[in-house]
């Protein structure tokens, strides 16, 4: 563990799946940590008034859900922002909002990098997230041994917009895939072939994926315990849906599957992990 006292003070916020992983692992390697959420948490580091937490820190950490939770939390901390601070954006963000911390935080001398990450509750678990980040090239050799408390990798890109691009693009790729699986699982199962003999099937085969290993298992099990939610998975196909119309194209698989995953989320099934995409082939 680092000395304490040579380390920047953080604010992390943002408790849910992988917040409160993070958390963990930043405190553990060394630095003063303050913690934040909505839902109050029994934590020795949690402080309930966002712009307290955020006075404290030079770097303000976001592992929010949403865009309006980023805008939300940002507002709040304002007062706190300038010379000597970074706040650092781990959240899946759309590119209005990505446009927006940029503009803001220059405006108010503050430095920026945009960092979503891929990697769900086992790689956060495991201080595994890897990191897209965009941002100074300065900031972020500044930062990257704070990342590196959280990640097996950082991956530096062209510009915060294209991390948030890079995020979003291959979490259409993880939707999609899921939303095939299923498919090909429920198509297997009504011939009478097993599971485990899909999944056999698929590891010698190009389309072979450590998602395919994760998540077969889990929908033929009907274990949706959230690795990842399928609400985040939802507001992120959305977002996507915001990048492709943008640049004039139109993606229909990923809007089929966002609207699979809109039914389930109206059922009320949001917290579970997003293979419940699964269930769409049950009898109503």
């Amino acid at each position: 563990m680092s000395d304490p006292s040579s380390l920047p003070s953080v604010a992390v916020f943002g408790l849910g799946i992988i917040g409160s992983r993070a958390a963990d692992h930043i405190a553990a390697a060394g630095y003063p940590v303050t913690t934040w959420s909505r839902s109050p948490r029994e934590r020795m580091d949690f402080e309930a008034d966002p712009a307290t937490a955020a006075g404290n820190a030079q770097i303000l950490v976001c592992y929010l859900k949403d865009v309006p939770a980023v805008r939300d939390v940002f507002e709040k901390v304002r007062d706190s922002l300038g010379p000597g601070k970074t706040f650092v954006n781990h959240a899946t963000i759309d590119h209005d909002t990505t446009d927006y911390l940029v503009t803001e935080c220059a405006r108010l001398q503050c430095g920026f990098l945009n960092a979503p990450f891929t990697g769900s509750k086992v790689a956060a678990s495991n201080a595994a997230l890897v990191y897209y980040a965009g941002g100074n090239a300065g900031v972020l050799e500044r930062l990257r041994p704070f990342l590196e408390a959280t990640s097996s990798q950082v991956m530096e890109v062209d510009s915060p917009l294209a991390a948030t691009i890079l995020k979003l693009t291959t979490n259409l790729i993880t939707a999609s895939t899921v939303q095939a699986l299923a498919e090909g699982l429920k198509i297997s199962l009504a011939y009478g072939i097993s599971a485990e003999t899909y999944l056999e099937s698929i590891k010698p085969n190009a389309c072979a994926s450590a998602l395919a290993n994760m998540k077969v298992p889990s929908m033929a099990e009907g274990d949706f315990d959230p690795h990842f939610s399928l609400s985040n998975m939802l507001k992120d196909s959305r977002y996507m849906i915001d990048l492709a119309q943008r640049a004039g194209l139109e993606t229909p698989g990923i809007a089929n599957t966002a609207n699979q995953m809109q039914k389930r989320n109206d059922l009320g099934e949001g917290e579970c992990d997003f293979s419940i995409l699964f269930k769409q082939f049950e009898e109503s």
